[in-house]
């Protein structure tokens, strides 16, 4: 009998050996197998787990090349591959093979992790092109991320691939940057919502994401990318390092990616403070750090803080990255044996980044699952499902910026429609995709003619191009404009699709602007056009916001799109003829030009301004001469074609402990005709703080759809612990006191508000002013005097105009140009100074006859 059950089991293909390694034994906790594999583990072989495996070296005309594979891996299994460059089918038949090859080639049979760019939809060829990040920001709406996510990761895993390089949880607060339109936009809370809600899609599937670029990446000096971070310790944890700690404590992404920059002169790459004490012992994070490519060369070449190679390997390792991602030329990760047998590099630290790698291998269930499945591949990776989301995500991202009753377009009003720009007939996806290519995408007059068809003419003119000042064609876009009944123009920027074509680039990674004006003549096409005399409405296609001020106090509708992915055509024409009512909202701040910068909402007291006495070019001011510091449009800002009214607001507790949570209730109504979705926003300001905060913070938002006409309730929940600050110990902490509630449309529509007092505080028991009031009565005797003297504001600029009154009287004089002012009162009396946009002060007059007062703004 055990004769025969050992005949069934071979004849079944089906081999059983009471030797079987542990850590091929499926059914034992993962922590147990990697420590049988990482025992029996040469340290040849611990190395190649730290390496990634680049396709460049071992891939000729599209095949592998076994002879260059088996002599550049030396039979040894690696950590990572990629396949940036090949279509899905492709890439699904390459990693199959060379899955393959590891596990049946090596000595231990351990699989490699295929990795690709997933930022908004994986960059593969034939792959679903989802609006770019930036716009994914700008619908408010984690829960589509969630959906989309979930689909890419279930591709991802159909083909193969097993990580996928994102999020991007960079803040976009310097819109120089090329890299802005990877972001979700320009507050921490926002972007850790979108992250975590992107970070769980994927973990559906068996597949790791890898949030970049921790940390501080996103405000490089002069917006140029790679370049150091000179923030401080307060904003690095108030603002920087937020949507990391948000997306490691409330999903799983199971890898991470150093930044390539440097932070207060320390190199990230080389950075024990990040890599390990922020990243894993404070944020908790167990998964392995994948290098952003080349980045621990640049120790060596760019940071100049390591003397060679091996120096910069060695500096790597020890502050916590496990894998490096080279282009082959820089790698560096070679030079570890030689570190170990100099003792130069304590063997612990390999066996701790292979250990991380390893466990994540297991996580994934490379070791126990089939490698891919090439035949539903064909099926998931563009289907009707993954087209459809597209086309919602897109539509929920176009922010109406303006609206002087032209929009919605009604079709049959019109014999005739012109569409012009650089735009117009060319699809623009973004970065990290893999096609610049109409054929992949719905451009914006391709969708209008097809959605006009025989019913209205539709006229085109390219009028410019994107980058450059030639203007050629501009006089026949105006042509075009004149016999048309209106006019869409369509501009923005280009960005370059990863790998591919990198051409005229305006935007994206490495394409960063010293000028955050329309490139080239687009501008000037706009005004042209304009001057044609026809309704026209402007459509910003672009990967961040740009200095638009002429056309926002021009052109009568204004919409921005920041990339809306392989549907945008058809999304675009949704809104702009009504099937769709806009309700993306801006997740960042438009400046009126780059020497507005920097332009986000959540500014500190300080930072906008002292004077508030904006000047023109007619009339020089203060805060700036020639203009003012705010944005153009402010973040959370979006227009619908329907109305909202927000009424019955309530807090639950206004005064609550730390520990609480304190519950918002509002009704919304619709009071237009359309319906629509509105986003609910709720932001707060300590009122109080021990350190300088922010005016304003977003903590809360929901989007609700509204039916014409119905009302509908609300309700946010808002943890008291969310109003934390750092101290000036630099602790996390809630500090007792008064909070200021704020319920609005945007961070400058502020519908509502209410003060809440947390914890205890104590009551204050008297200020200095009243102090001295008191000291001063001393003098009061209540004769007659004369009493004289000067105002002046804060730099001691005499002020002309000050209104100075004898309190409960009507005795009021003015002062001369100079400040001057001389009245006469009785000692006792209280005189009130006062002028517009000053704070008023009133001073008890004594015997000296001399009053000298200070305005503050």
């Amino acid at each position: 009998m055990k004769i025969l059950l050992v005949c069934l089991i071979l004849s079944s293909g089906v081999v059983y050996s009471q030797t079987q390694p542990n850590y091929k034994n499926s059914t034992l906790p993962i922590e147990k197998r990697v420590d049988d594999l990482l025992k029996r583990m040469t340290l040849q072989e611990k190395v190649a787990q730290m390496n990634h495996l680049y396709n460049g070296d071992y891939i000729v005309d599209g095949r592998i090349d076994y002879e260059k594979l088996k002599a550049i891996s030396d039979n040894l299994s690696y950590g990572c591959i990629e396949g940036f460059i090949y279509s899905s089918t492709k890439y699904a038949e390459v990693i199959s093979e060379i899955q393959k090859h590891m596990i049946e080639n090596t000595r231990l049979g351990i699989p490699v992790i295929p990795v690709a760019e997933g930022l908004h939809g994986i960059v593969q060829d034939g792959c679903t092109i989802y609006p770019q990040a930036l716009a994914l920001g700008t619908t408010f709406n984690p829960d589509l991320i969630y959906k989309m996510a979930s689909l890419i990761g279930e591709s991802a895993e159909a083909i193969g691939i097993k990580q996928l390089l994102a999020p991007d949880l960079d803040i976009a607060r310097e819109l120089r940057w090329g890299r802005v339109e990877e972001t979700y936009g320009e507050d921490p809370y926002l972007n850790g919502l979108m992250g975590i809600a992107y970070i769980n899609g994927i973990r559906n599937s068996d597949v790791a994401c890898t949030p970049k670029h921790f940390a501080a990446h996103n405000s490089p000096m002069g917006g140029l990318n790679l370049a150091s971070a000179s923030l401080g310790m307060r904003q690095l944890w108030s603002i920087d390092l937020v949507p990391f700690e948000m997306a490691f404590k409330y999903s799983d992404p199971l890898s991470a990616m150093n930044a390539y920059s440097s932070w207060d002169g320390e190199p990230i790459a080389g950075s024990a403070y990040f890599m390990t004490e922020i990243l894993r012992n404070k944020f908790g994070f167990k998964g392995y750090v994948y290098s952003d490519w080349g980045s621990i060369d640049m120790l060596r070449n760019f940071h100049m803080v390591a003397k060679d190679k091996p120096e910069a390997a060695r500096l790597a390792i020890e502050a916590g990255i496990d894998l490096e991602a080279p282009s082959a030329e820089t790698y560096t990760f070679s030079n570890i044996e030689s570190l170990i047998k100099s003792n130069l590099l304590d063997i612990k630290f390999i066996d701790n980044s292979v250990r991380r790698i390893l466990t994540v291998k297991f996580k994934l269930g490379l070791f126990d699952k089939p490698i891919n499945n090439i035949a539903k591949s064909k099926t998931v990776v563009h289907n009707e499902a993954s087209v459809k989301l597209a086309r919602s995500i897109a539509n929920e991202s176009i922010v109406l910026l303006k609206n002087e009753n032209v929009l919605p377009l009604n079709l049959s009003n019109y014999k005739s429609i012109a569409m012009i720009g650089p735009s117009a007939d060319q699809v623009q996806f973004g970065d990290y995709c893999w096609s610049r290519s109409n054929e992949n995408g719905i451009t914006p007059l391709s969708a209008l003619k097809s959605f006009a068809g025989e019913k209205v003419q539709v006229n085109f003119a390219r009028g410019c191009d994107l980058w450059s000042k030639d203007t050629k064609g501009i006089n026949e876009a105006v042509e075009v404009s004149k016999k048309s009944d209106v006019t869409i123009v369509v501009v923005g920027t280009q960005s370059a699709s990863l790998s591919r074509d990198y051409s005229n680039s305006t935007s994206g990674e490495g394409y960063d602007l010293s000028d955050l004006s329309l490139p080239g003549a687009q501008e000037e096409l706009i005004r042209k056009v304009y001057a044609a005399g026809k309704p026209v409405i402007v459509v910003l296609v672009s990967g961040k916001p740009l200095a638009i001020p002429w056309i926002k106090q021009n052109i009568p509708a204004i919409i921005v799109q920041f990339y809306g992915g392989e549907q945008q055509g058809n999304a675009l024409v949704d809104i702009l003829f009504g099937k769709e009512n806009p309700s993306g909202k801006l997740n960042v701040s438009f400046p009126k030009s780059s020497g507005h910068l920097p332009c986000y909402y959540n500014y500190l007291p300080t930072d906008r301004g002292y004077y508030h006495e904006g000047g023109s070019s007619e009339k020089p001011g203060r805060d700036y001469v020639f203009s003012n510091p705010d944005a153009l449009w402010n973040f959370g800002y979006g227009l619908s074609y329907t109305n909202f009214e927000f009424t019955d607001f309530s807090v639950s507790n206004e005064a609550p402990g730390i520990n609480d949570t304190i519950t918002i209730n509002l009704k919304i109504r619709n009071t237009g005709k359309y319906d629509g979705k509105e986003v609910i926003q709720i932001y707060v300001r300590d009122v109080v703080g021990s350190v300088v905060t922010p005016v304003k913070q977003l903590k809360a938002f929901k989007k609700e759809f509204v039916k014409a006409g119905e009302n509908v309730p609300v309700c946010l929940h808002l943890p008291i612990s969310s109003l934390y600050l750092y101290n000036k110990d630099m602790q996390k902490v809630v500090e007792p006191g008064d909070f200021e509630i704020q319920i609005g449309t945007s961070s400058d529509r502020i519908i509502y508000t209410k003060s809440i007092r947390v914890g205890e505080t104590s009551a204050a028991t008297g200020s200095l002013q009243k102090e001295v009031q008191e000291a001063e009565k001393v003098k009061i005797t209540g004769k007659q005097i004369s009493v004289n003297g000067i105002v002046r504001d804060v730099q001691s600029a005499q002020m002309a105009n000050v209104v100075v009154m004898v309190k409960g009287t009507k005795s009021k004089i003015k002062t001369d140009s100079k400040g001057r002012y001389s009245l006469k009162v009785k000692t006792g009396d209280t005189l009130v100074f006062s002028l517009k946009g000053y704070a008023s002060k009133e001073v008890m007059v004594d015997d000296s006859g001399i009053i000298n007062v200070l305005l503050t703004k």
